[in-house]
């Protein structure tokens, strides 16, 4: 990637993998689909089933060759979120509600003006938390130890 699309990356990401979308722009204009991955280092999204090429993959070690059939990646600037309302494409606002909970919404030209929520699969880690205590995890009876007390200031480091 050159200098000057880096300098271009989006900031403030309003397409979420999960997300339900429908593509604006090329061969799959006016199809919806759900976002498989973000690449935000490249200002793109795949979508699932959508913008499908032929790739050439030569035979190595442990695979075999043949031409396949994979998801392209898509310009986020080509995407756009569906409204969940009223089934058509909008942009995507943020508002505060009462309790101070900060939501997505569809704006712009037809919008409902609804709140879009967060997909579910991004509850979802994509590597699990470890169980088991590894090599240089703190033991639980160090973390546990009261190394300072605020009444009488023992353990107060001297400066």
């Amino acid at each position: 990637m050159g200098w000057k699309a880096a300098e271009k990356l989006i900031r403030h990401w309003k397409v979420l993998r999960g997300d339900n979308v429908m593509i604006i722009r090329g061969k799959d204009k006016g199809e919806t689909g759900v976002v498989k991955r973000v690449v935000r280092s490249q200002n793109r999204v795949i979508v699932e089933g959508k913008n499908l090429v032929k790739k050439h993959i030569k035979a190595g070690e442990g695979h075999e060759g043949g031409i396949f059939t994979v998801e392209a990646p898509l310009h986020a600037s080509n995407v756009q979120v569906v409204d969940p309302v009223t089934g058509r494409p909008c942009k995507v606002g943020i508002r505060y509600l009462e309790d101070g909970t900060k939501v997505r919404v569809s704006r712009g030209e037809g919008s409902s003006g609804s709140i879009i929520p967060r997909p579910e699969i991004l509850k979802i880690r994509a590597t699990p938390r470890p169980t088991v205590a590894g090599p240089k995890d703190t033991p639980m009876d160090l973390v546990l130890k009261k190394t300072y007390d605020a009444k009488t200031g023992k353990g107060m480091p001297d400066l």
